[in-house]
């Protein structure tokens, strides 16, 4: 599916930028969920009240049922955002907010490396160099982490941090394709649907009801989610992945100030170095990178 409304590069990127800013505020939102309910019942009651709202929008529209190709994108990316997501926020409750989104960004690096493998693509020297920045600015943030003495909890958020991560790499090809084949709404239904239904099947067990002084914070965290996956659907739409892809750097700005502001959460020196670095690798990489969208091959 494809728009030939043409649209100029700079309104992309100032949606992509707010869309990654209202991220930034649902992973507020989210992290304080978690530190009150646990992540699974957080991402169970957001994801299905995202699936409701993205829903009721999307009937909206009134849009035929999804192509094939289209659907197993949204299955494989629902799959791989359930994963991503638990292990994220489950690690934002053990770390400071600005610490995770620098680790995180090792996944745009990390994406040039799944492009090899799965689109074949040649991984230029840059990309070598980048993956070694970022090395450095993981190993600088984990140092940082045994001065300060923060423990094994903190460590082990830091390492489901790094395997969120990994699979953000995985879902950023995924997301570059989606937006070629799907509206940004179908999109966020699709997705908020098959997270749910996924957690749905272990809820039993590990999902608690949460207390009524919790249901208007988990509604704000399902708007702002569908809100930002409408914004960034729209945006990838519209703009070259290569030309977006450093709005994903201002989540760390936001990330410092909503965890100092709302979990009084300090700056560590050793965390501005370790992003500085990750970023610097992620614009080494950015350099030789091809503008074109990658496809997947998605038909059967």
């Amino acid at each position: 599916m494809t728009n030939d409304t043409p649209v100029r590069p700079a309104t992309a990127f100032a949606v992509a930028a707010l869309g990654i800013f209202v991220f930034s505020g649902m992973d507020a939102v989210m992290k304080g969920l978690v530190l009150a309910l646990g992540v699974y019942t957080t991402m169970f009651w957001r994801s299905l009240a995202g699936a409701i709202l993205s829903g009721a929008l999307y009937a909206g529209t009134r849009s035929p049922w999804p192509t094939r190709a289209a659907m197993r994108l949204h299955l494989i990316r629902g799959l791989v955002s359930v994963v991503m997501a638990l292990s994220f926020f489950w690690g934002l409750a053990r770390i400071p907010m600005a610490q995770a989104i620098a680790l995180a960004f090792i996944a745009p690096i990390l994406s040039l490396f799944l492009a090899a493998l799965i689109l074949k693509e040649h991984v230029p020297r840059g990309s070598v160099i980048a993956c070694a920045c970022a090395a450095g600015g993981v190993a600088l943030i984990l140092t940082g982490q045994a001065r300060a003495d923060l423990g094994r909890e903190a460590l082990a958020g830091t390492i489901a941090v790094l395997l969120s991560a990994v699979c953000y790499a995985f879902n950023i090809i995924l997301m570059r394709a989606q937006a070629q084949v799907a509206k940004p709404i179908e999109v966020a239904f699709w997705q908020s649907l098959i997270v749910s239904t996924c957690l749905l099947i272990a809820a039993p067990w590990f999902a608690d009801v949460p207390d009524s002084q919790h249901i208007p914070t988990i509604l704000g965290a399902a708007v702002l989610a569908t809100v930002s996956l409408l914004l960034l659907g729209w945006a990838y739409q519209h703009g070259e992945a290569s030309y977006l892809a450093p709005t994903e750097y201002t989540s760390f700005v936001w990330a410092a100030i909503l965890g100092w502001l709302v979990f009084a959460e300090p700056l560590s020196p050793w965390t501005l170095a370790g992003a500085a670095l990750i970023v610097a690798g992620c614009f080494i990489a950015a350099r030789g990178k091809p503008t074109a969208v990658p496809q997947l091959e998605v038909a059967p």
